[in-house]
């Protein structure tokens, strides 16, 4: 079965991705954790997201788009990131999340995919 793994960080997590003292240690973290979910052969996809900042949130009103800078809701916690992985059950997928780098000073949510639409 598939699930994302979404990556929520705290501001200080996306501060430390660009400090030039600490964004080694942090980057350093998930690239090992992106390579032991590639060798167990479970990683399916995923993405590193830009900053809130630099989101752009869309709604319809009235049948009209509203557009917003940043994301939609203040939060101590913004998603960061994903990624896809095909394990047999959920346990597994918690075991993943739980080696995530974000589940040490974030949130890691695991949900599963929907599947496939058939048309």
């Amino acid at each position: 079965m598939k699930y994302t793994v979404l990556i929520y960080e705290t501001a200080a997590d996306f501060t430390t991705r660009a400090d030039e003292q600490r964004k080694d240690a942090y980057w350093g973290a998930y690239r090992a954790y992106t390579k032991a979910l590639t060798e167990a052969g479970v990683m399916v996809g995923g993405a590193g997201l830009q900053p809130p900042p630099l989101a752009t949130t869309v709604r319809l009103k009235n049948g009209k788009r509203h557009v917003q800078d940043g994301p939609f809701a203040e939060a101590k916690e913004q998603l960061g990131g994903y990624y896809v992985i095909e394990v047999p059950d959920l346990d597994r997928a918690l075991d993943w999340a739980a080696r995530c780098p974000a589940a040490a000073t974030g949130t890691v949510e695991v949900r599963p995919n929907l599947p496939p639409a058939v048309g």
